[in-house]
């Protein structure tokens, strides 16, 4: 069920938002639908396929693919999303250019913390990633993602987040491309990404009474 200050809880946020639905199913995604948000967030590839079928009348939806995808599941989805959040290798690359039909907008999935054991480019290599991954013509580099680490102080939040900000603005410096997005930011840390530069923040239990 969702939080029932929904819209007003909306009108705080001045990005874009795109609800991740792992937690909930389809008849919980048509009320949000309801609300005005029709970006939705799916991590697994079943559920998303599940989901994706369920919905198929809701021409409206935009479907973004924010976890990590194997390169066996990427022709399963490839043709169906909207918007990739986590491209972390040339090998899913390879994969995308092999099986999507037109240019998809992806974000390139980058570890700023590299003590983390998350996914993603390690920043310290991002510019020989760039150098290959330009060259996919089905892959279109709408900006970068990151999942934050817990921090002990707000400051150190922002400063995660502004580290991402500061490497999209170089790399688009030295590549002389636009990158105008940063999807980062969820329900524990949204209010610090927005501040520091974000343009999707990925919501999901503080969308609903969880």
């Amino acid at each position: 069920m969702l939080r029932e200050d929904i819209d007003e809880f909306l009108k705080t946020i001045p990005v874009n938002v795109v609800a991740a639905t792992k937690y909930v199913g389809s008849e919980e995604m048509k009320e949000l639908l309801a609300h005005g948000v029709n970006n939705f967030g799916e991590n697994r590839v079943e559920a998303f396929l599940k989901k994706y079928e369920e919905l198929k009348d809701y021409k409206d939806i935009r479907w973004h693919f924010i976890g990590h995808l194997q390169r066996n599941k990427c022709k399963d989805i490839i043709n169906k999303i909207d918007v990739l959040h986590s491209l972390d290798s040339l090998e899913l690359a390879k994969m995308i250019e092999k099986y999507r039909e037109e240019p998809l907008d992806t974000f390139i999935e980058v570890s700023i913390n590299l003590e983390e054991n998350k996914n993603g480019v390690d920043y310290h290599k991002i510019d020989e990633f760039m150098k290959e991954v330009l060259k996919f013509k089905k892959i279109n580099v709408v900006g970068f993602m990151m999942m934050a680490i817990k921090a002990d102080t707000h400051d150190d939040l922002v400063r995660q987040f502004k580290s991402l900000k500061y490497l999209k603005e170089r790399v688009e410096k030295d590549f002389n491309i636009s990158m105008p997005y940063l999807s980062m930011g969820m329900s524990d840390d949204y209010k610090e990404a927005i501040l520091a530069g974000s343009t999707h923040v990925r919501l999901g239990r503080i969308l609903w009474k969880m």
